[in-house]
């Protein structure tokens, strides 16, 4: 079976929204590729295909053919920036360098034609010379753009702009030649001229939307000093190998991820917690790349690098997250694919209007031909839905809030009801043992159940092994031990049969659980704890107690959502008494008590079967199924390991009342979307018919047609003042 690889590509020349769906086609053609898509706005592509040597190097050569230059993203970051960093930061100064060329051709044009009026043969001349510089010099990458869009069975925004400034140039360039007549070389020069101003403009709002990821790899140390043979050296950041022993001292940057070797400090954790207090680490903690050291010097091993660390998984999610598109986008994608046909269409209808039905002279006519091809623009729609997206999902990831794609963000915005998974998401998933009922006085109760729950991994059966530790209990190895998923454990410890679990597990092994014994239990529960019954040699020996405090935060974020009108449900293994005293604690609205794990994923289901919309919070490990099967899943990051994969939303800070923020945010980003398709639209449907009936010299139109792509980004940008 052949391996399937995903690899993004940096894309330049693509000019607006039509290009990159004149790539998609091209890509989708390829018999080995499974999926792709083409990021305008970011301009970048992501494609899956089959990892067989040799197939990246064809879809390169695949999308220079259609006139356009890809580059693979390699994962070396680059002077603290990435390739596509660098690609953009060319792409501004390009046309920078070529709006300011073309505006220098263009005076001398506007000042003979406009300004002094001189008609003589000399003067028509010399604009022909100068508009000809900019129209076959400046104005060249769209006439190539056309070309290749042509060559491909489609049509850009290229095409509208080649067509119409050709028209105005011939047809001035005729009349200074051939014929007698009023030349126009001014609309050709100043059209090109305020397309690269626009274009300038928009690269540079793109690059302020994209700037999360600017920032976050600034974060990054450069160098490392690593302690080898006896001394100390500082070498690149991308020759630390995991094992190397890493000295950090106070005020420096942690380069990479490890575990404190040697030495006592704080750091400070606020890019990854948000928390401003610094956070003490002594031997045996973990430290987190690109954290600070505030006062101590120690030594740590180096566990992960290069792409494995917490800093470089953020990066991937946002970098991913930014490439990808919101199902709102199939609206614009259509829309554009249809858009520059139609306008040459709606141009060429009103040329015959003009000239052949009101009969006004060919001039007339021909100036609002070139009106209505430069005012209509696919870029301000193409542009609508992804920049917001960057901007929202770059806003998210510096608030802690990872954001994995378009459509995570949109789906986000409809939510009606959340699950929370009660331990370690609602509760701080640290429970202690309260309460020891021990119902026959046996010394043993304790240290039997600790030495059987020792084989577990629940945090319950930790909290009773972390009791007998600290009562300087000696445990045993069982000899028996089994698992059973949402009942407990059983087995055999020094030659006696244990039990500890609930009561449905005592039913299991055929163990009475008297009515004074439940009238225990439930006097427990209903102070919101949770009991474990066990039974040594087939008899109730006890009952254990375990309490699971909620988080500070709980209460605060299950109010906040209350307040966007967002019912919460909690869902549990627990028994319905203790699940119902946190669910108060919490105000939590509806409890789903004693769900098997495997189980928590149906009962997702059977939510969305009523037609709500669902997001389901977890740890993202325990709760994977239900995390996948939720319309939305929010995964709380657990430590260093956000790149949980079945959340489409990863809280690194592990604070619940981040959920609340990611909603805000998506309904915010939704909001900016929505406002960008309608005035692009809006700005079409009036542009039109406005350049159509000639009240708009052509020049003008190609102004607005340039502003009104700059428009939709900065408005994008203005998502990044949101509070949250």
């Amino acid at each position: 079976m052949t391996k399937i690889k995903t690899q993004n590509f940096i894309i330049s020349g693509m000019h607006c929204a039509s290009c990159a769906l004149i790539i998609e086609d091209i890509l989708k053609k390829l018999s080995f590729v499974s999926a792709v898509q083409v990021n305008f706005a970011t301009q970048m592509s992501k494609v899956e295909f089959d990892s067989v040597i040799g197939q990246e190097e064809e879809i390169i050569q695949a999308i220079k053919k259609a006139g356009y230059t890809a580059q693979a993203i390699s994962e070396k970051k680059m002077n603290g920036h990435d390739e596509h960093t660098v690609m953009q930061m060319d792409e501004v100064k390009k046309n920078r360098d070529l709006f300011w060329m073309s505006l220098v051709l263009s005076l001398p044009v506007i000042f003979l034609s406009m300004i002094l009026q001189d008609k003589s043969l000399f003067s028509k001349i010399v604009q022909s010379i100068l508009a000809g510089m900019v129209q076959f010099g400046i104005g060249w990458r769209f006439y190539r753009g056309a070309y290749y869009a042509a060559k491909n069975r489609g049509a850009n925004m290229d095409s509208l702009i080649a067509i119409g400034t050709s028209a105005a140039f011939f047809f001035s360039l005729a009349t200074t030649y051939l014929i007698q007549g009023e030349v126009f070389y001014e609309t050709a020069a100043l059209l090109i001229t305020f397309v690269m101003l626009g274009k300038w403009l928009e690269v540079r709002a793109k690059g302020k939307a994209g700037e999360a990821i600017k920032k976050l790899l600034g974060l990054q140390a450069k160098t490392a000093r690593i302690a080898k043979d006896g001394r100390e050296i500082d070498i690149p950041i991308e020759m630390v190998r995991v094992g190397d022993v890493v000295v950090v001292r106070p005020g420096e940057k942690i380069p990479v991820d490890g575990e404190v070797l040697d030495g006592y400090s704080s750091v400070d954790e606020s890019m990854i917690s948000g928390e401003s207090l610094p956070v003490e680490k002594k031997v045996g903690d973990f430290v987190i790349g690109a954290t600070i050291n505030k006062i101590g010097s120690f030594k740590f091993s180096a566990k992960k690098i290069g792409q494995e660390t917490m800093l470089a998984q953020i990066i991937k999610i946002v970098e991913d997250a930014q490439s990808s598109k919101a199902p709102i986008q199939r609206f614009a994608d259509v829309v554009s694919s249809y858009f520059v046909p139609v306008v040459i269409i709606i141009a060429i209808i009103t040329f015959i209007v003009w000239f052949f039905l009101i009969q006004a002279p060919f001039v007339a006519a021909l100036l609002a031909f070139t009106a209505v091809l430069v005012i209509a623009c696919p870029c301000a729609l193409g542009l609508a839905t992804p920049t917001a997206i960057m901007v929202g999902t770059g806003r998210g990831a510096e608030n802690g809030i990872l954001i994995k794609g378009g459509e995570a963000l949109e789906v986000a915005n409809k939510i009606k009801v959340i699950i929370f998974d009660k331990t370690g998401t609602l509760t701080n998933g640290k429970p202690e043992v309260t309460d020891i009922l021990n119902f026959n006085q046996s010394t043993e109760l304790l240290r039997l159940a600790a030495s059987l729950e020792n084989k577990s991994e629940h945090s319950l059966a930790e909290s009773i092994v972390n009791r007998a530790q600290k009562d300087s209990l000696k445990l045993s190895d069982p000899t028996e031990f089994e698992a059973i998923s949402g009942f407990g454990v059983i087995g055999k410890v020094n030659g006696a049969s244990v039990a500890v679990g609930t009561e449905k597990l005592m039913a299991k092994i055929s163990v009475a659980v008297s009515v004074d014994i439940r009238n225990k239990k439930q006097q427990l529960e209903e102070m919101g704890k949770t009991v474990m019954i066990v039974a040594i040699d087939n008899q109730i020996a006890g009952l254990i107690a375990v309490a699971d405090t909620i988080k500070e935060s709980t209460k605060e974020a299950i109010d906040q959502l209350h307040k966007m009108k967002i019912k919460i449900i909690m869902i549990t293994g627990d028994n319905e008494r203790t699940a119902r005293a946190i669910a108060r604690q919490a105000g939590i609205d509806e409890v789903l008590a004693e769900v098997l794990p495997a189980d928590k994923a149906a009962e997702v289901q059977k939510i969305q079967s009523k037609g709500l919309k669902i997001a389901m919070v977890g740890d993202g490990i325990n709760d994977a199924p239900a995390l996948a099967a939720a319309d939305l899943g929010v995964a709380m990051g657990s430590g260093t390991d956000i790149a949980i994969e079945a959340g489409g939303v990863v809280l690194i800070k592990n604070d619940l009342r981040d959920v609340a923020k990611a909603i805000k945010l998506s309904k915010a980003t939704m909001r900016k979307i929505k406002q960008n398709m309608f005035w692009a639209l809006f700005y079409n449907s009036v542009g039109i018919p406005i350049a159509a009936l000639g009240l708009l010299r052509a020049e003008f139109a190609g102004l607005a047609m340039a502003l009104s792509s700059v428009s939709v980004v900065l408005n994008s940008i203005l998502l990044r003042r949101i509070k949250l």
